[in-house]
């Protein structure tokens, strides 16, 4: 007989599903992306939310009330948290962390695409222009972290290795004592100071209430001109007309933009023309597994609730991370 009745809201076509083969079967999967696959399925004891299934959940709320688990395939809780989930007893987890390490790394490529001024090298090979000029290194500048969560940890240790000083902001600084990839921990009430003093700047923080619009025009004028902005964590926690400005107008050196505040990207928005911007299309973390990654990492925290073990990445619904 099952022990545990799990629904899997997502497309059941996706090929990480298959992961789910590795649960015992006293687990009775429940698959399913529209309400119909669920309307007579039995009381979840788990519930896993699928990318874009954030709708659903609250559809079905109160069915999926029921539960006593609830995880995110994604790191970001935005589209899935609403006042009833926040407000009742269920435990959530989410993916924080799983993408880190590329995020990581897609900070570090960053700094180096604007040291290295690698769009000039590619636009003077294109146009057969032989142009020597000087380049910086990133060893000596200082990398500042806007939320020293799991991706801030992989971009401080990548940037540890590269020789630079490191800087974090977090809600609780106390937290990264004795924390050897840092040079020093900020608190919320410090993000000037510390936006003040970094050449490159990392946002890394979720979408709150407590962080949407935490980089403003303020702190964005607090930067040095030849400063960098690299957002990988959510769009809403840069205020966009503010960077735009600040782009233009030579506030600052320039920006690599992982996230957005509207995806896609409207045609003809202001970041694709700016030359002073390193766009990606909020695939910085999709690595050749990265939805298996994800998936293999709920199977564990599965495994985790089906034995009764403490779960990992149990998030604060109430802070919203």
């Amino acid at each position: 007989m099952p022990i545990c009745t799990l629904w899997i809201m997502n497309k059941p076509a996706a090929r990480y599903l298959r992961l789910l083969e590795q649960l015992p079967e006293t687990v009775d999967l429940i698959v399913g992306d529209s309400e119909e696959a669920f309307q007579k399925a039995p009381r979840p004891d788990a519930v896993f939310c699928g990318i874009g299934m954030g709708g659903l959940v609250k559809t079905m709320w109160p069915r999926v009330s029921e539960a006593r688990w609830m995880h995110s395939f994604a790191a970001g809780l935005e589209s899935i948290l609403f006042p009833e989930l926040v407000a009742s007893p269920m435990t959530m987890s989410n993916a924080k962390g799983v993408f880190g390490p590329s995020l990581g790394e897609f900070a570090i490529a960053s700094a180096l695409y604007f040291a290295k001024d690698l769009r000039r090298m590619v636009e003077n090979q294109a146009a057969g222009k032989w142009d020597p000029f000087d380049v910086e290194e990133l060893a000596g500048a200082t990398l500042g972290i806007v939320g020293y969560g799991g991706i801030g940890r992989e971009a401080a240790k990548r940037a540890k290795a590269m020789g630079m000083k490191v800087l974090a902001l977090r809600r609780h600084p106390g937290q990264s004592a004795g924390d050897g990839n840092v040079d020093a921990v900020y608190a919320p009430a410090e993000l000037d100071e510390m936006v003040a003093a970094s050449d490159y700047l990392v946002v890394s923080a979720p979408n709150t209430a407590e962080t949407r619009g935490m980089i403003g025009e303020a702190q964005l004028r607090k930067m040095k001109k030849t400063a960098v902005l690299i957002n990988v964590g959510r769009g809403p926690v840069v205020v966009e007309s503010a960077l735009i400005q600040a782009l233009e107008e030579g506030w600052i050196k320039g920006a690599s933009l992982d996230v957005f505040d509207e995806e896609p990207l409207p045609e003809g928005h202001a970041f694709y023309r700016l030359k002073n911007v390193l766009l990606s299309p909020h695939c910085a973390d999709h690595t050749p597994t990265w939805l298996e990654d994800s998936m293999q990492f709920f199977v564990d925290n599965c495994q985790r609730f089906l034995k009764g073990e403490p779960l990992e990445n149990v998030v604060d619904k109430s802070l919203g991370y």
